[in-house]
C-alpha cells in the first residue's frame, strides 16, 4: 500500500473515532434550554417527551468501545500500513508459491510473529495428521471399502480437484474424466496417486509441418481408427503418414500409457471428437498441465485421496 493510501486511512480510521468521541459529549451537554427531568412540550399519541440525559451505561459503554477501538488499532493491523504492536497478521501476504508460502512460515516462527493461518494449520496438523498416518497405513483395496476414508478422500477431492475434472469427477474439455477406466498414464492405485503427488505435463507436439492437405489426411486416419465414417482415399493416406504419431500413439494406436499418449481407437477424446478439434489438436499440438499436490497435501492425503479417485472408476 503506498503511503498515501496508508495515510488517508489512518485518518478516516482515527477521525471517526474522535468524531463519535465529540459527538458524545456534544451530546451530554443541555442545549436546549429545558431543565433536565422537565416537559419538552412535544407529545404524539399521549406520549410526552421528557428531557432527559443518555443513559449512564450506555454512555460508559460508549466511552469504553471508543478506548476499545483505540487500543485494537494500537495492537492490530489496521492503520494503513501499520503492523501493529503485536505483529499479528492473518496470513502470510504476497506468496506466489509453496516455496515463498514455507520460507515466509519459517521466517514468522524464527522472528516470533503471530501469523494467525499458520497457527490454525499447526493446530489442524496436530488433530488430523495421526488420522490421516492410519489411513495411509491401509491398502487402496481396503479404503475403497470404509466409508468414512471415502467421505474424506471426496472432501479432499472436491477442495482440490473438482476445479479442473467436475464435481461429479466426469471432467471436461481438456480435463480427463476419471470415472470411465480411460486412462492417459494408468488407472492402478499406485500409478493414480503417483500422477496426483507429481503431476503430469503432456506434450503432443504440433505437426503443422504436414502442411494443411497432409493434416487433413492425417486426422481422417485418425478418426476411422475408432469406426467413424472418412474419406477413403484421405484415410490410406494418412494412413502412410501416421508412421510419425505411431512412435506416442503405438502402431496400433492404442496409445502409450508411459508416454501418457492417448487410445485413439477408443473413440474417448479430450479436447472434442469433432474432425474441427481433432485438426486443432494435430496442427497446433497440446501441453496439458496436471499440478503436483506432493508439497500441497503430503502423501498421506493424497493416498486417501488416489483411493477415492479409484473407487470412481471401479463402480462403472
Amino acid at each position: 500500500m503506498s503511503s498515501f493510501w496508508s495515510i488517508w486511512i489512518s485518518i478516516i480510521s482515527l477521525g471517526t473515532i474522535m468524531g463519535c468521541f465529540l459527538l458524545l459529549r456534544w451530546c451530554l451537554k443541555n442545549k436546549t434550554g429545558v431543565k433536565e427531568g422537565d416537559d419538552m412540550h412535544h407529545e404524539f399519541d399521549g406520549i410526552v417527551e421528557i428531557n432527559n440525559q443518555l443513559p449512564r451505561w450506555w454512555t460508559i459503554m460508549f466511552y469504553a468501545t471508543s478506548v476499545w477501538a483505540l487500543v485494537y488499532l494500537a495492537l492490530y493491523p489496521g492503520l494503513g500500513n501499520f503492523e501493529g504492536l503485536l505483529g499479528w497478521k492473518s496470513s502470510n501476504q504476497g506468496v506466489l508459491s509453496m516455496a515463498e508460502s514455507k520460507a515466509a512460515v519459517e521466517e514468522a516462527s524464527k522472528n516470533g510473529k503471530l501469523v494467525q493461518y499458520d497457527r490454525e494449520m499447526r493446530m489442524a496438523e496436530e488433530r488430523f495428521d495421526p488420522i490421516f498416518k492410519a489411513y495411509a497405513a491401509k491398502p487402496t483395496t481396503d479404503l475403497i471399502n470404509d466409508p468414512e476414508a471415502m467421505k474424506v478422500g471426496q472432501r479432499l477431492f472436491l477442495q482440490n480437484c473438482s476445479q479442473c475434472h467436475g464435481s461429479d469427477a466426469r471432467g471436461q474439455r481438456g480435463f480427463p474424466n476419471l470415472t470411465d477406466n480411460d486412462w492417459l498414464y494408468g488407472g492402478t492405485p499406485d500409478k493414480i496417486k503417483e500422477t496426483i503427488l507429481h503431476g503430469r505435463h503432456g506434450n503432443m507436439p504440433s505437426w503443422a509441418s504436414f502442411g494443411e492437405q497432409g493434416v487433413k489426411e492425417v486426422v481422417a486416419y485418425a478418426l476411422s481408427l475408432s469406426g467413424r465414417s472418412v474419406d477413403e482415399d484421405l484415410q490410406e493416406k494418412g494412413k502412410a503418414r501416421f508412421a510419425v504419431c505411431a512412435g506416442c500413439h503405438g502402431m496400433d494406436a492404442k496409445g502409450n500409457q508411459a508416454l501418457g499418449a492417448p487410445n485413439l481407437t477408443d473413440n474417448i477424446w479430450l479436447y472434442g471428437a469433432s474432425e474441427k478439434a481433432v485438426t486443432e489438436s494435430v496442427t497446433n499440438g497440446r501441453a496439458g498441465v496436471m499440478p503436483a499436490f506432493k508439497d500441497r497435501l503430503g502423501e498421506d492425503k493424497v493416498h486417501v485421496l488416489a483411493s477415492y479417485i479409484y473407487s470412481l472408476s471401479q463402480e462403472q
